[in-house]
Order: structure tokens, then sequence, then C-alpha cells
């Protein structure tokens, strides 16, 4: 079984930052991509930003330039870099993990983190 810990939400003024990590563990063969998703209230999740596992990185076009998604393959981690936040970013984060393990292919979630950005 595969398990992410999510942290790094709170509370940011507008303008701040944050940095959300995601560790993953489990018997994991290959890891196809990591990304992480957000979810504001009666909205749908969206897509935020996806790092496969070789190629570049992808964005919502809501926070291209302001958002940053990396990995440390030696942590296990995922991290999302969030600059010059708005109240509109404001959602519970989750990151999700693709790959390969003993039993076959998997998509695991976080449990999901809130952030938000406030005054």
């Amino acid at each position: 079984q595969v398990q992410l810990v999510e942290s790094g939400g709170g509370l940011v003024q507008p303008g701040g930052s944050l940095t959300l990590s995601c560790a993953h563990s489990g018997s994991i063969f290959a890891i196809y991509a990591m990304g992480w998703y957000r979810q504001a209230p009666g909205k749908q999740r969206e897509l935020v930003a996806t790092i496969p596992g070789g190629g570049s990185t992808n964005y919502a076009a809501s926070v291209k330039g302001r958002f940053t998604i990396s990995r440390d393959n030696a942590k296990n981690t995922v991290y999302l870099q969030m600059n010059s936040l708005k109240p509109e970013d404001t959602a519970v984060y989750y990151c999700n993990v693709e790959g390969r393990a003993s039993w076959g292919t998997f998509s695991s979630w976080g449990q999901g983190t809130q952030v938000t950005v406030s005054s």
C-alpha cells in the first residue's frame, strides 16, 4: 500500500508564501508522475501542477509563474512552493502519486491540507 503524508498548509496573508510537502512510502517500483491538486468549497478538484518521471513540469494557467513544483527522490517527497498567494488560492490541496508497485499500477491521494489566503 502506498501512503502519502502532506504538510505545510496554513493561513497566510495575500502576497505571502507557503511550501507544501508530500512524502510517500510503500513498496514502489517506479513513479510515473507526482502532482498537486486543489478543491475550493463548492468547486470541483482541479489540477495545480504535475511533475512526471521524465519531462517538463505542467502548471495550471492560474498559478503559472507563482507556484513551483519539485521533487526530491532521495526523500521520496514532492513539494509545492507557492508565492504571491491570492485569496482565490484558498482551497484544500491534495498531492497525488501515480506509479507501479509490486501489486500493479496505482494512483494514490494524500489526506489534503488546508491553505487559506486572507488578511
